[in-house]
Order: structure tokens, then C-alpha cells, then sequence
């Protein structure tokens, strides 16, 4: 769905990419790829995707096809409102809310769950428009000339406060999230902590007026954001995992008459 949503957007941007410096050389806006084509490739990439969707549960379904609409949308955002970031945070973080179906956890019939997902799709909101902020930042001169609308563009002068606002949003979601759901200290300091400095780090240091800068800290901010967050949810499953009842008594024995592994 990424590839497709990619290729919608090259289609939509076709008359708008070749006033940008960093897109005028993309296949469809250079017109090495016709449209037709092109709209021929997304057919392909849809099915595809629709040949994935249809590996999980039924429920999935429900989900999946809808967001068709925000994929369809985001490109379309840029021409109307200063804000298609947020659009495209709706888009990008819809895998939040898809991860529940798709491990068979019905969020109609689970308050719970449902709650959790809101905190995380809401958290992942935030933190897609915080790095596409600094992503608009790139082109943020040639967008201006081109009459593409940007919240970069928008509140250039504010962009560090609403960066760092947009961080605090994402890392108390995060944190409210995991209370939902039952995550342990380890989720709290690794995940939602580690989050929060490498955000801060990231804020702090990237020069804004600097394209080659935005764009490092757009591709390795994310693995770095990611990658505690990760840490610190594998450590906190690893822990629930190995005070399970089912694990200790396999730890502790059993009824042949294993040696105990732990006392």
C-alpha cells in the first residue's frame, strides 16, 4: 500500500513535481512513465495488496479498504490547506488500528483494545507530522513559488515549538497507550523515556535551513525514535513473557522429571 500510495501521488503531483528542485526528475513529472501507465501500476499494486489483505482475518477488510480514501487524499490536501501533513499522518499511522484485526482482537467488542489503538494511532499522528515538517523543510522555497501549501511553510517561524509540542503529544499518547494495554516500567522508560530524548535530541540539533540536514534527520530521526521504542516493547513482552505461568513451569520442570532450571 506504501508503493501504491506512492504512485497515486506522483500521478496527482505530475504538473506540480517539476517546479520542485528535490522531484522534478521523478518518472511520471520528467515524463519518462505516462500517466496511463503509471495508472496501470497502481492497479497492480492494489491487487497485490489486496491479495495480502485477504491472508488475515476477514475483519481486516473492514479496515483496509477504507483507507483507500486517506491514501487517495493526502495529494490532494497540499492544494487546499497548510496542513497535509496531518492528512498524511491519518494515512501512514493507519497500520496502528490494522494491527489489532489482524491478531484477530476485535476492537468493536474490546474497550480496552480500542482504547489502546486510539492512544496509538494518535501518538503515531503526531509523530508523522512532527517528521514531515522537517521533510517539508527540503523544499519548503520551491513550494512557496509553486503554490504548494505546507505546515512548514505555514509556521516557519514556529517550527521547533510545534516540533517539540508535537513530540510531548506523541510520547504521552505512547505512554497512555501502553496504560491501556497493560505495558510494564520497561515500555514506560525504554519505549516512551528513550523516545523522548531522541526526539528532544533531534529537535535541538537539526538545522532547518539546511536541506542536507533535514534529510538525515528525517531518514535516521525514525530509527532512532523506532528503534527504542522497539527496545523498550521487547523488553517489556520478554518480561511478561518469562512471568508467565505457562514458561515457569517449563522452567521449573516437569512432570518426567527434568532437572529445574530456576528455583
Amino acid at each position: 500500500m506504501r508503493g501504491a500510495g506512492c504512485t497515486i501521488n506522483d500521478l496527482w503531483d505530475r504538473n506540480l513535481d517539476p517546479h520542485v528542485r528535490r522531484t522534478r526528475l521523478r518518472p511520471i513529472a520528467r515524463g519518462a512513465v505516462t500517466p496511463f501507465k503509471a495508472l496501470a501500476f497502481t492497479g497492480v499494486q492494489l491487487f497485490t495488496g489486496l491479495g495480502i489483505l485477504l491472508q488475515f482475518p476477514a475483519q481486516c477488510l473492514f479496515y483496509g479498504i477504507p483507507s483507500l480514501l486517506l491514501v487517495a487524499s493526502y495529494p490532494l490536501a497540499k492544494r487546499v490547506t497548510h496542513y497535509p501533513q496531518l492528512v498524511l499522518g491519518f494515512t501512514f499511522s493507519w497500520g496502528a488500528i490494522m494491527g489489532f484485526p489482524a491478531l484477530g482482537v476485535d476492537l468493536l467488542q474490546n474497550s480496552a483494545a480500542l482504547t489502546a489503538a486510539g492512544f496509538l494511532y494518535a501518538s503515531s499522528i503526531s509523530w508523522t507530522v512532527l517528521y514531515d515538517m522537517i521533510y517539508a523543510h527540503m523544499d519548503i522555497r520551491d513550494d512557496a513559488k509553486a503554490g504548494i501549501k505546507s505546515i512548514a511553510l505555514r509556521h516557519d517561524a514556529q517550527t521547533k515549538q510545534i516540533l517539540s509540542g508535537l513530540a510531548v503529544a506523541q510520547v504521552g499518547l505512547l505512554a497512555a497507550a501502553g496504560v491501556a494495554a497493560g505495558a510494564g516500567p520497561l515500555f514506560v522508560v525504554g519505549s516512551c523515556g528513550g523516545a523522548a530524548v531522541t526526539l528532544a535530541v533531534m529537535i535541538r540539533k537539526v538545522n532547518l535551513k539546511s536541506v542536507k540536514d533535514c534529510w538525515w534527520w528525517f531518514v535516521n530521526g525514525c530509527w532512532l525514535a523506532g528503534g527504542v521504542i522497539s527496545v523498550g516493547l521487547g523488553a517489556d513482552y520478554l518480561v511478561r513473557y518469562s512471568q508467565s505461568p505457562d514458561v515457569g513451569a517449563k522452567l521449573s520442570g516437569d512432570d518426567d522429571g527434568h532437572t529445574a532450571l530456576v528455583s
